[in-house]
């Protein structure tokens, strides 16, 4: 099947691409022309297309779509670790262009198309809202809540999404985490007694792969999270981290205490039809490992600086 992923070459991009080649389909990337992307492309070589643009462009956006059977609709600006380097929250005007902008632009293409394309749209599991008082685990037909700009965005085009007259289907992910989420503020403004379900990216790009194989999936919204080896607490997650990096667990007076859009999932269904949950955190802790190799032997050594570093930060995110 000829596949175009948008945001390909982000955090969940690649490992889509990666698993989206392996599984036989003729892949397209769509993306920002920027210097780490072209690094990113050059990994896959011949095995992959690239068409550069944006979707604020509709002419880079029919480029792309042109002659496709199957759009996965990765590309979003996040309030955290942005691609971009600009968070949904800061600048919501610019990220609702994109986000909510370019999702439209990009369904109007596909209407346009003379055998539309079927579109895959990933959303989160950020849209059912603070949800720490409700008994687990969250449905997908429970109420969504937005409490940020990029909830609110995400919901919007689920709504454009299922109102398309297009082929479709609705990914509303847990938590991949990349490496580097360990010097972000984001780390620190979740509560330690947090619900969070974790799902290892090699997992919902498995999810994204068989779901091109799996009429039934389609016309539906569906969780996909980890499973329950990977419904953790959030401060059990943090501290698994830190460990693995050498850093060791901060005080808890680092951390937030405010209610935070997070929680389990009731993946029962999902996983019945998309079988996809093979790993779980230990998993992404060796890939941690694994990426930072001797550098992890230093870290140890460094430790106290950056755990000074990281209190620093934790300091700024209770500010802001």
């Amino acid at each position: 099947m000829r596949v175009l992923v948008t945001g390909a070459f982000g955090n969940l991009g690649q490992p889509v691409v990666e698993q989206l080649i392996r599984a036989g389909h003729r892949v397209r990337a769509f993306d920002l022309d920027s210097r780490p992307n072209r690094k990113a492309a050059r990994r896959f070589g011949q095995d992959l297309e690239v068409v550069w643009g944006s979707l604020t462009s509709e002419e880079d956006i029919a480029r792309a779509v042109e002659g496709q059977e199957a759009v996965i609709h990765l590309a979003f600006v996040l309030p955290y670790l942005s691609a971009t380097g600009v968070s949904s929250e800061t600048e919501p005007r610019w990220a609702r262009d994109i986000n909510v902008g370019g999702t439209r632009r990009l369904l109007n293409a596909l209407r346009a198309m003379p055998q539309p394309a079927r579109i895959l749209f990933t959303s989160s599991l950020h849209v059912y809202g603070q949800t720490r008082e409700q008994q687990p685990y969250r449905q997908v037909d429970d109420p969504v809540a937005p409490t940020d700009h990029y909830s609110h965005h995400k919901i919007i085009c689920e709504t454009l999404v299922k109102r398309s007259q297009l082929q479709w289907t609705i990914f509303r992910l847990g938590a991949s985490l990349p490496a580097r989420l360990i010097l972000d503020k984001a780390m620190f403004e979740v509560p330690l007694d947090t619900r969070i379900e974790f799902v290892h990216a090699s997992d919902v790009a498995l999810a994204i792969s068989n779901a091109l194989d799996n009429d039934a999936v389609w016309g539906q919204i569906w969780n996909i999270g980890g499973g329950p080896e990977c419904q953790l607490m959030q401060g059990d997650m943090v501290r698994s981290v830190l460990d693995c990096v050498g850093v060791g667990m901060l005080p808890e007076s680092a951390f937030g205490h405010e209610p935070f859009p997070t929680d389990w999932l009731d993946t029962t269904e999902s996983q019945r039809w998309l079988r996809f949950q093979y790993h779980t955190l230990k998993d992404y802790l060796d890939d941690v490992r694994a990426k930072l190799g001797p550098a992890r032997g230093l870290l140890k050594v460094v430790s106290p600086l950056v755990r000074a570093y990281l209190l620093f930060v934790a300091a700024n995110a209770r500010l802001h």
